[in-house]
């Protein structure tokens, strides 16, 4: 009978904590978990994707809210030719925050790189519409869709054949 007491007050303190960390603003991010998004972006500067996304991903699991975290994760899928991985990273980018340049424009960059670049051209159009006195992103996805896909485009070497 002492059970039902102490399990009561378990589960209202649960539901007392919980609407304060889910109605948290996007501008108040756990300090861990943008300290680990800035050792983070230092790994991926020097080259060392892994240790970059292991950093991103443990950022993640600090703050879920870090959608700095998402885009830079689809930064390292893209130098890594893992375009894929870039869209689905940014949609999560974009769930938290529809209208987020970077998150808009590195989406463009990996749909240009997948051949996609009508969808890429949708993304221009949205930054555009964001970004009314302009901004960077617009700039680096025009260049992307200007380039034009550099993976799509590569043709596998032709197998012969054998009779």
């Amino acid at each position: 009978m002492r059970v039902l007491p102490r399990l009561m007050i378990a589960l209202s303190a649960v539901a007392l904590a919980a609407p304060g960390t889910a109605q948290r603003s996007d501008d108040q991010i756990v300090p861990q978990s943008v300290e680990l998004g800035k050792q983070g972006k230092a790994a991926l500067a020097a080259g060392k994707f892994e240790e970059a996304e292991n950093l991103f991903e443990t950022a993640l699991a600090v703050d879920p809210r870090n959608r700095w975290a998402y885009v830079d994760i689809a930064r390292v899928a893209e130098r890594q030719h893992l375009f894929g991985k870039a869209i689905k990273m940014t949609n999560k980018a974009l769930t938290l925050e529809p209208n987020d340049p970077d998150a808009i424009a590195v989406q463009g960059e990996a749909m240009v790189q997948l051949g996609a670049t009508a969808r890429a051209q949708a993304n221009l159009q949205k930054l555009q519409q964001i970004c009314t006195k302009g901004c960077p992103q617009i700039a680096q996805l025009q260049a992307a869709i200007s380039r034009g896909p550099t993976v799509a485009a590569v043709k596998p070497a032709p197998t012969p054949k054998s009779n």
